[in-house]
């Protein structure tokens, strides 16, 4: 059974993964009627926020956007950056969302971000904690244990993740909206592609406990 969940959730991984991407192309080659740009909508969103101290910046690749709070900076892809699409403003504000949840110290990102340095740990030594857990199995299942206790650390962050994009994509979609960023149409394409992107998340935080109630199994079948 958790062999089937698994594959359940690999096939639906790379179903999300190539509805976002047709999504994106899709709504990527319809011109947006304000004509402004994924760089212009988020420089615009911080100021209306009142964020000054954050920079817009291109990053090379596709779907690579992101916000990172160490340096504040607004990340946006090539394809976002000079693109005047709703695909474009969507994902930019998204990004943009996520900078004013830092502004604003959300709780959920307040959490995350607190979680990040044990996951970093956890995430340099856990293959290889499970690896001799299961090697070990028959003798001792301590390893083995060890490493789910990790594995469920970052099953953990996957699942806090999903709030904080929520609302990020939340906060982007009242703002294009309010600000007559978009139309009434264009506003539905840009919902609709931040669902998909959201989705990845979803199944990403299932696939995490997916495999963690695997390696849980193995671990539960040794102590029987």
């Amino acid at each position: 059974m958790i062999w089937i969940i698994m594959i359940a959730m690999m096939l639906a991984s790379w179903l999300v993964s190539w509805r976002l991407k047709s999504k994106f192309q899709q709504y990527s080659q319809i011109p947006l009627s304000s004509g402004m740009s994924g760089r212009e909508a988020a420089e615009q969103m911080l100021a209306d926020n009142g964020i000054t101290d954050v920079r817009v910046i291109s990053v090379a690749g596709k779907l690579t956007d992101h916000y990172n709070p160490a340096d504040k900076t607004v990340n946006l892809s090539e394809y976002v950056y000079d693109a005047r699409s709703a695909a474009a403003v969507a994902v930019a504000a998204h990004e943009c969302g996520h900078a004013v949840q830092h502004a604003k110290a959300y709780s959920f990102l307040k959490f995350r971000s607190a979680m990040v340095p044990a996951l970093s740990i956890a995430s340099r030594y856990m293959q290889w904690i499970l690896l001799i857990g299961i090697l070990m199995l028959q003798t001792t299942p301590v390893p083995l244990a060890i490493g789910v206790a990790l594995f469920a650390l970052t099953t953990v962050f996957s699942f806090v993740t999903l709030p904080v994009e929520f609302d990020a994509s939340k906060r982007a979609l009242a703002w294009i909206s309010s600000n007559g960023i978009v139309t009434q149409k264009e506003y539905g394409m840009a919902k609709d592609a931040l669902k998909w992107a959201a989705m990845t998340y979803v199944v990403a935080a299932l696939g995490s406990l997916a495999t963690l109630l695997y390696y849980a199994s193995l671990l539960m079948g040794r102590r029987d």
